[in-house]
């Protein structure tokens, strides 16, 4: 086994909350600089900035992991990752015809820029990328694994947008192996008063969206390889497996 350090909840400048500064090859720079040995980046509802981060992460030496933040209909925000970009952009394109169409207003949102390869702005993304979609957190599972993706809830600790504020409880048929905490101090009380936690692979992300938030090198994960796969596969293992 593999111990890698991890920060797999990142926002680029395709979030509209992101900041401008957020550009693939900055991201991922600053990941080398840090020293971590996996990074994903996770736009709201798009994957469509991956191409890019895989680009320079190859460059830089880090590992970068395709994914979203995808924002359901119970408006509860889960991060997907994939083994591969292939599957991660077909992912993407199936979201987004599933997103509630509204344009995106840039004074009042923010921009969402879309980077190529060289790190260089060549479009944007036309609808708001922060709306909720049409697809369920109950069949969210089962949709990412057939894109042979892994699915967590995010930030589950926090007051809006989280499994638990949204819906209230973690449902107890739930089938996700692992879920993220911002702040590991909750989660005592969280395991407590929701069960299905104990059964759980606990990690915590910045979940930034400024270059100094992404996360030092302190927590880590155990893959059986550094690849794409090996980082879905460690995450889809059931704990202590």
């Amino acid at each position: 086994m593999k111990s890698l350090s991890y920060d797999l909840h990142i926002h680029s400048c395709l979030s509209p909350c992101g900041d401008d500064d957020m550009t693939p090859g900055n991201i991922v720079g600053m990941a080398a600089i840090k020293g971590l040995d996996v990074i994903a980046v996770t736009d709201h509802n798009s994957c469509k900035n991956c191409p890019a981060v895989l680009r320079f992460a190859e460059e830089y030496g880090v590992l970068a992991v395709p994914g979203m933040e995808i924002n359901t209909s119970e408006e509860v925000h889960a991060v997907c990752l994939f083994p591969n970009l292939e599957a991660a952009m077909a992912f993407d394109a199936y979201v987004y015809d599933r997103l509630i169409p509204f344009p995106n207003n840039e004074e009042i949102f923010g921009k969402q820029q879309l980077y190529n390869k060289e790190d260089e702005v060549y479009g944007t993304v036309p609808n708001l990328l922060i709306n909720s979609t049409d697809i369920s957190f109950d069949g969210l599972w089962e949709l990412v694994r057939s894109y042979d993706g892994v699915m967590f809830p995010a930030h589950i600790d926090k007051t809006a947008n989280s499994l638990v504020s949204n819906l209230g409880f973690v449902p107890p048929d739930s089938q996700f192996t692992t879920a993220e905490v911002k702040d590991l101090k909750k989660l005592h009380e969280l395991k407590r008063t929701n069960p299905y936690l104990n059964g759980c692979r606990i990690i915590s992300n910045s979940d930034a969206h400024y270059l100094e938030d992404i996360h030092e090198p302190e927590l880590t994960i155990e893959a059986e390889e550094k690849s794409m796969k090996g980082v879905v596969d460690c995450l889809l293992r059931p704990l202590g497996v």
